[in-house]
């Protein structure tokens, strides 16, 4: 198979299209150059940085026999309009084509050279498919799941494809510039989580930071994966971070770097001298902070409430610098909707790109909707808990 497969658009297309080439890259190193030219001036998640995805290809990715896939279009003057980082796998016979990182984003997007963005047709998001097609070698669908339908204010070129709403909205919040402290979280809540929080500040050591020592990193994951089997199985919840590809992935993508200093992954926590209370995880990229995982203690400290104290005070730094909105992934939790008032709609996109793929793109789609009716409906979620508890028995 060739590392790098190219289809020239232009041959194929006339007309006003801006995209000219589209290039298929299957390995990191081939491209982390282009990408870390994106990243430098493009319309991105921070969920889409090289260097966390590239954490996750090395490790999750590998563990589970995905290949990269990363899909670039190119201008008549060979400059880059897009990058899609995408990982090939095989599920249940057929080759799909998902975005890198697997469960643990909660927005996936290309990342779009922003004028081509804000000016994008339908025409030359067509150009890009049908070149993705040509060049897919074996990849039946592409599925292309949670796509924020606006970022920063701009339309998402993809999210206008063929799509459907996603099983989960993303509970976030808008911070105005120069807010203050008390437009960001209210008094009210304020007063009660400072209530709360007198008892943690009797603990010896108490104190809120965010872990960028390598050595802090470490120590607060290995708390963290001591707590979270506990907290999820208090739940009757299967331990997600139990296999060692997962824990290699966190622990790489928090150690690693973006080029401007910041951690893939930052750690914020709270603790004192005997315990490690809560930790949260986020991405962040200058204007909006994203939650990932957390945990909190499974000492008596739990009953004062660490985790929502904990996310008070991300929202108090990330607000004091000049940050607008931030969210705490997908699902309604009732933690979410203390501090979030607002639901950021995301959708999914189930593209096929052979014959067998139709099928495939619509047993997924389907799917899909099923669980985005059974998570709207309580009735049907509380029998999907009975079912998930009676078969963890």
């Amino acid at each position: 198979m060739s590392m790098v497969a190219a289809y020239d658009a232009a041959n194929a297309y006339s007309g006003t299209s801006r995209v000219a080439r589209v290039t298929v890259l299957r390995s990191m190193a081939e491209a982390e150059p282009v990408w870390h030219m994106f990243e430098a001036s493009s319309l991105a998640t921070p969920y889409q940085t090289f260097s966390l995805l590239d954490a996750w290809q090395s490790t999750v990715g590998n563990d589970g026999q995905s290949e990269p896939f990363v899909v670039v279009a190119y201008d008549t003057n060979n400059r880059p309009l897009m990058l899609l980082p995408l990982a090939v796998g095989r599920e249940s016979g057929m080759q799909i084509a998902r975005f890198m990182g697997g469960k643990h984003p909660t927005f996936n997007m290309p990342l779009w050279q922003p004028s081509f963005a804000a000016s994008a047709t339908s025409d030359e998001m067509n150009v890009i498919l049908d070149s993705i097609s040509r060049e897919a070698d074996g990849v039946d669908v592409l599925a292309l799941t949670q796509q924020p339908m606006r970022w920063r204010g701009t339309v998402n070129p993809f999210a206008q494809l063929q799509s459907q709403p996603s099983p989960n909205p993303v509970p976030s919040m808008t911070m105005a510039p120069n807010s203050t402290p008390e437009d960001r979280v209210s008094t009210s809540t304020r007063r009660r989580l400072r209530n709360k929080e007198r008892k943690l500040q009797a603990l010896p050591g108490y104190r809120y930071f965010i872990a960028d020592k390598d050595a802090d990193i470490h120590r607060l994951l290995d708390a963290f994966f001591v707590i979270k089997p506990q907290r999820m199985a208090l739940s009757k919840l299967p331990n997600v971070f139990a296999d060692d590809a997962t824990k290699a992935f966190i622990r790489k993508a928090c150690t690693a770097r973006l080029p401007d200093g910041r951690r893939a992954i930052e750690l914020h926590a709270l603790e004192c001298d005997s315990e490690m209370i809560s930790i949260f995880a986020c991405v962040a990229d200058g204007q909006r902070f994203s939650t990932m995982f957390n945990t909190y203690t499974i000492s008596e400290n739990a009953r004062y409430s660490p985790g929502l104290i904990l996310l008070r005070e991300m929202i108090d730094h990330y607000g004091a610098l000049g940050y607008t909105s931030y969210d705490f992934g997908v699902g309604s939790d009732e933690y979410k909707m203390t501090f979030c008032k607002e639901d950021e709609p995301i959708v999914d996109s189930f593209i096929p790109l052979t014959a067998r793929g139709k099928m495939a793109a619509l047993g997924l789609s389907s799917l899909a909707h099923a669980k985005r009716i059974i998570k709207q409906n309580p009735a049907l979620m509380n029998l999907a808990q009975i079912l998930r508890d009676a078969l963890q028995r």
